[in-house]
């Protein structure tokens, strides 16, 4: 029997039970759909740390001040003041690879310009913080290397502490108060949006870290030092021997435990990504489970119609219709559906992934690998899960078959 005549049968042993074959569908429809939103959040959380991960730079390493025992006591990150501005420029100066080096102090203030008033994060930064970051300005200038040494009044407000601050005003050139000190604002950077953590990296203030150490945090060393190295294949490289220049420095003995801390953005990045992979994994196995259920009602369907239709395969096969003809003609119907279940499926996931998106601003990334292996994944599971039912059928004895009832 010719393959159109086949699915000519098939497609209108489908037809004669609609709601029956729509019900069969259903489960493919949920299934297919489930794994393409699934994947499509998975992929798009990974899009969103990686772009976060470039939100610091390029080749970027972070050297923290670490913790130090004391008694058999450890103090923990950033317990211990032991970075020093000394510290920064040998980094500079000593180590081959380093591209430029910003140091770096922390603090929270509440700022006041005018009647207005904000609190935010207060960044002591060097001269290339802008350049390590690649965050360029919106409008104004950098400090320069001039005001760093002078532990100047100047400050460059992020996009959102200047709307707060100055809102629907060009906020270059004015003054605002940090802890009562007075600042000069040179400079708005553009808009960078949230970080990793989810923080607002725009509701910030970048002064010179020596005006910050003086005149706001009152501190005499770092917080942390941020390294870039030239290149990407001398990141490692770059890491080592900071970390060999610092033990040197601080006279750390071998076999006792650094007083810094070191991350790279590969790390951070591969570790990110690692916990990403694997929530999209998770979800993915979950929406699969569900297909797989979707294959079992196929087969569940295929076999009552086999049951139903038997007097129908035993006249067919009396009039010449061989096995092979019935195996082909159900193995038709168990992929049909899922086919088309499959394709409603795609609709349904690439549905639900945007509705994600605009509901609860999730980022989700639809690929369009993963909607090909979805509807290969269904239509073999019709295969798969039609195939027994079909067989059953072809095996069928005519005789017997024209007497059942």
């Amino acid at each position: 029997m010719r393959i159109f005549a086949t699915l000519r049968i098939a497609l209108r042993a489908l037809r004669r039970n609609k709601l029956r074959s729509v019900l069969t569908m259903l489960g493919i429809i949920i299934g297919v759909g489930a794994v393409i939103a699934m994947v499509a959040l998975g992929r798009g959380a990974k899009a969103q740390v990686e772009a976060s991960i470039a939100a610091l730079g390029q080749n970027v390493i972070m050297v923290f001040s670490g913790s130090i025992n004391r008694g058999g006591v450890f103090t923990g990150f950033g317990g211990a003041g032991t970075l020093t501005i000394e510290d920064a420029n040998a980094i500079q100066n000593e180590v081959s690879g380093v591209a430029v080096v910003s140091p770096e102090v922390r603090s929270g203030a509440q700022i006041m310009a005018g009647e207005n008033n904000w609190s935010t994060s207060v960044m002591g930064e060097g001269v290339d913080y802008l350049t390590l970051r690649q965050w360029e300005l919106e409008a104004g200038a950098m400090f320069t290397e001039v005001d760093v040494r002078a532990a100047a009044k100047v400050c460059i407000l992020g996009w959102t502490t200047a709307d707060k601050l100055f809102p629907g005003e060009d906020p270059v050139g004015k003054t605002i108060r940090i802890k009562n000190v007075p600042m000069k604002v040179l400079g708005v950077l553009k808009r960078k949006g949230a970080s990793m953590m989810g923080q607002d990296q725009d509701d910030t203030i970048v002064v010179p870290y020596t005006t910050c150490m003086k005149r706001i945090a009152g501190v005499t060393m770092l917080r942390s030092i941020n390294v870039s190295a030239a290149s990407a294949g001398q990141l490692n490289d770059v890491q080592d021997s900071i970390a060999d220049l610092l033990r040197q420095r601080h006279r750390i003995q071998a076999g006792r435990d650094d007083d810094f801390i070191m991350r790279n953005q590969q790390e951070i990045a591969e570790a990110r990504n690692a916990a990403t992979e694997t929530m999209t994994a998770l979800l993915a196995g979950v929406a699969v489970i569900s297909l797989i259920v979707g294959g079992i009602g196929i087969m569940n369907i295929m076999l009552v119609s086999v049951t139903e239709r038997t007097r129908e395969i035993g006249i067919r096969m009396a009039v010449g219709a061989r096995g092979r003809d019935i195996l082909l003609q159900f193995l038709i119907e168990a992929v049909t559906l899922s086919s088309i279940g499959g394709l409603l499926g795609i609709g349904l996931g690439v549905g639900g992934a945007k509705l994600l998106t605009s509901i609860k601003q999730w980022a989700t990334l639809v690929s369009p690998e993963s909607v090909v292996i979805a509807f290969v994944f269904s239509a073999a599971v019709g295969i798969f899960f039609g195939f027994y039912p079909a067989r059953k059928a072809s095996r069928l004895d005519p005789i017997e078959a024209l007497r059942y009832e």
